[in-house]
């Protein structure tokens, strides 16, 4: 069994890799094209097919984390700022506001992994969100924890508890025939193997709070000296 486990994920490591490569040759054929409604649409088309492939390839190797850990200081609103960056075609379609105030936040992980974490929460929250704003933020006095708040649709009271489930859609799954469920099953996965602690709460048509609590580089510190 584990033989055939790992002949499959070298089968579809191999094909993610496949892949990303006539998406590349799309993307550098879309510079040259003249900057129109229908070109922009194709393209942000092309850049949610690029999405759906670095998550099939971040699925394959979820049960590597432990082993492909690289631990440095990283500077939370600088991963902060990377993610949005990424998703600004989506911002600037959808029409939706970023607030993003943070303040400054240093901590011990793997800077790969937590931006997988952060564009993944950036990317659902503009999934749901058909207006109004995105905001990511902390306080002053805590600033290892860090919010993700949107004004979505929200989530239904009964589905809260089973959100990080495999496969689960719910109520949301019924509305967006194209859910997974494995979103924020991969987001929790990833979080539990940065030792983080990540939890939601949200009302329906209302929005979405998104938590994430860090462990502050200065703490981490002060534990391995003692």
């Amino acid at each position: 069994m584990d033989s055939k486990h790992k002949e499959l994920t070298d089968y579809y490591t191999l094909w993610v890799h496949q892949v990303k490569t006539p998406i590349s040759a799309l993307g550098l054929m879309f510079q040259t094209e003249p900057d129109t409604d229908k070109s922009r649409a194709m393209k942000l088309e092309l850049f949610k097919i690029e999405q759906y492939v670095e998550m099939a390839l971040h699925i394959i190797r979820i049960d590597a984390v432990g082993t492909d850990l690289m631990l440095c200081p990283c500077e939370i609103e600088t991963l902060c700022t990377g993610a949005v960056k990424k998703y600004r075609s989506l911002f600037i379609e959808k029409r939706i506001k970023l607030n993003l105030n943070i303040y400054p936040l240093t901590v011990l992980s793997d800077e790969k992994w937590v931006t997988v974490v952060l564009e993944q929460l950036i990317s659902n929250a503009l999934k749901y969100t058909s207006k109004g704003e995105i905001k990511i933020y902390n306080h002053e006095n805590e600033p290892h924890i860090l919010y993700i708040e949107d004004t979505g649709i929200g989530i239904h009271k009964e589905d809260l508890p089973r959100v990080f489930e495999k496969g689960f859609t719910g109520y949301n799954g019924r509305l967006d025939k194209r859910a997974t469920g494995i979103g924020l099953y991969l987001t929790k996965r990833i979080c539990e193997k940065l030792s983080m602690v990540i939890d939601l709460d949200a009302t329906l048509d209302q929005g979405t709070k998104v938590r994430l609590v860090f462990i502050p580089y200065n703490r981490v510190s002060l534990e391995m000296k003692m």
